[in-house]
Order: structure tokens, then sequence, then C-alpha cells
């Protein structure tokens, strides 16, 4: 008797969990071709814009495709609020004579990197030095591309230094060691920041991991700080005890740069975005951007800091 209820029970729990089944169905929305803007300006330097489209998450992921994605036929135009230009292409592959460092600065790779690359690398700039950055301006940002405008503002903010910054042997081991900084925050503003650094003699300026912060954890606040090599992860002549540090009588620059709210917002979600990828407990991020009209990406303003130091106690 109770081995028949049993089954009438199970038979009863089946019928149901089958009634109650439903199929479900989600549209996902297709892929929409994007423009992308990664733009920026600094003080003494001109605006840089690569313009690319976006890809499709099934695209491939490799350099050319990237390379290809190239927009070539956009006007833009750069003002200060007096002063404005249109931006012309400059590529890797008709670079004029005597514009390698330039052209260093304005890519970001090495000259020996744009020439291995595959296919000429593009951006929109200017050799107008009336339109080079300049601390206390605001910049607008203007693209046209295939009827469709996109627009944006940056502002060049008043530069922060730190109090001083020395290098400090380790302890057991004097022929390496940290650099240590000294700040003091203004309590009355809130400011963001990115860091980079470089070598005397190297051309480019090398970021660390993490290159965005802001003052919301010491915000008024007077303090020491580490800040460690992020060149030796690339330099062979470190070993792997070494990484990280600075040897001592290396000679190096620190660049400290201010940027606004909205552009250190994009650069906080997206560099979560990237050390979270592929994680199955990350929380989804969207990106943030301060390109009005329907693009992706950021227009940045950098107003620069710098410090050299000679790695001695």
């Amino acid at each position: 008797m109770e081995f028949r209820v049993l089954i009438f029970s199970f038979v009863a729990l089946m019928l149901a969990v089958t009634s109650c089944t439903k199929e479900v169905k989600i549209d996902i929305p297709g892929y929409e071709k994007q423009v992308v803007v990664d733009g920026s300006i600094r003080v003494g330097e001109p605006p840089i814009i690569l313009l690319s489209s976006s890809q499709n998450i099934y695209s491939p992921t490799d350099i050319t495709s990237y390379l290809n994605g190239f927009i070539s036929n956009a006007v833009i135009t750069v003002s200060d609020g007096t002063y404005s230009a249109q931006l012309i292409q400059v590529c890797t592959d008709n670079l004029p004579p005597g514009t390698e460092a330039l052209a260093e600065a304005i890519f970001g790779l090495s000259i020996q990197e744009l020439q291995q690359l595959p296919n000429p690398l593009c951006v929109y700039t200017t050799f107008d030095t009336q339109l080079f950055g300049q601390v206390g301006k605001t910049y607008s940002l203007t693209i046209q591309h295939e009827g469709k405008t996109y627009t944006s503002t940056t502002k060049i903010e008043d530069p922060k230094g730190l109090d001083y910054l020395q290098w400090k042997p380790e302890a057991n081991n004097s022929s390496i060691g940290y650099l240590y900084g000294f700040m003091s925050d203004n309590a009355s503003t809130s400011d963001n920041f990115m860091w980079d650094m470089k070598k005397i003699g190297d051309p480019l300026f090398t970021k660390p991991f993490g290159p965005f912060f802001n003052d919301a954890f010491f915000n008024g606040l007077a303090f020491e700080f580490t800040l460690y090599n992020p060149m030796s992860f690339q330099d062979s002549t470190y070993s792997e005890n070494e990484r990280g540090f600075f040897k001592q009588n290396d000679t190096v620059v620190l660049r400290l740069s201010k940027l606004g709210k909205k552009e250190y917002q994009f650069f906080d979600k997206k560099y979560n975005q990237i050390y979270s990828s592929g994680s199955p407990f990350a929380t989804p991020i969207n990106v943030p951007s301060n390109i009005e009209g329907g693009a992706l990406g950021v227009w940045v303003g950098y107003s620069s800091w710098s410090d050299t130091v000679v790695c001695q106690p």
C-alpha cells in the first residue's frame, strides 16, 4: 500500500513539473557596427585621434583585422573655443623625413615596431601648433562620418605634482629598490590621475598594470606611497627576482597626468573589464563613453607633471 502511494506521488509530481514547463525564446539583438574613438590631447602636443569600426564578437582578433578597421574617410575638427582646424591623416607608410620621434609619440610604438606592422597604422592629427594642448583650455571634437556627427569635449586640467620622489634600496639587496613619493592632496577638489614612466633615453613611456586612479580614498590627505618599475617586465636585463624594482643608478622619469571625471570613469571601467574578462564570477560592465551621437570610446585631455630621479641613496 505504501509502495503504491509512493508511485502515485512520484507520477503526480512529474505531471506537475512537466505541465509547468514553457518554451522561452530570447531575441538577441544582432551585431551593429559602431564608430570607435580613441582620442587624446596633451599639454604641448597635438590632438591625436584613432578612428575605427567596432568588431563583431565572432570576428578575428589579430592585428591585421584591427588595422583593417581603420576609418579613413572622416572629417575631424578640433577647436579650443577660439581657434579650430581640420585634422589630417598621418600613416606609418608615408611619414615625412625627420618625424620618426613624433611618430613614436603619436602612435605609442617604436619605429621598429611600426615598420613591422602588416598594414599601415593611421591617425588623425595636426602639425598646427596653435592646436597643441594648453593647460586650462577646453577642446571640442567634431567627427563627421557617413552622414552622422559625433561630438565631445574635454578639458586639460591644472597639473598636480608630488611633494617629493626618491629611491630607497631594499634592506637585503642595496642594488635594487622602489621609488617612494609623497603627495599632499587638495580636499576641495576631486582629482583623477594616470601615471606612466620611462628610463632616460627611452622614446616612449610605459604604463603600469593599473595606470588610472583617483583621490576617492585619500582626498585631503598627505601620505607616502610606493611606485614599482613597469619597464622591468619587458626588459630582458632584469632577472625574475628584479622584476618591479629599479636598479641603483637607473635614471627614470615619472609622469603624473590629470584628467576629467568622465574620462577617468571610461578608463576605470575599461581596465576593470579587461582584468575580469573570462571570469564567471565577474559582474558585467558597461564601459561609459563621453562621445555624443552614438559612437564608442573617449576624447581625453591630459595635463602632465613630471620628475626625473636618479636611483641613488
